[in-house]
């Protein structure tokens, strides 16, 4: 993958889930390949005063009904239940 939609960055974070991604090498990215994102996230004047977004590739996510099961569609999408405040609360 050359800098294409991908979800999960390799970083050290990966030593907390057992050392290795549940995602797909291909929808994987290097450090270098997700730092667009965040430095989009953290700096960027059309998210000024806005947070809480999950964003891929400089996008929103799409909020959807269920977690999908197809790796691909699953970096661009927002499961309605990550949203809850009731859920946030029990973690």
């Amino acid at each position: 993958m050359e800098g294409g939609d991908g979800g999960a960055i390799l970083t050290d974070l990966q030593r907390y889930v057992g050392g290795t991604l549940a995602t797909p090498a291909y929808l994987q990215k290097t450090v270098q390949q997700g730092a667009p994102t965040t430095v989009f996230a953290a700096v960027s004047p059309l998210l000024e005063g806005i947070g809480g977004r999950y964003l891929n590739e400089n996008t929103e996510a799409s909020v959807v009904d269920e977690r999908l099961m197809d790796p691909a569609a699953l970096v661009n999408t927002l499961a309605l239940y990550a949203l809850s405040p009731e859920n946030a609360d029990r973690l």
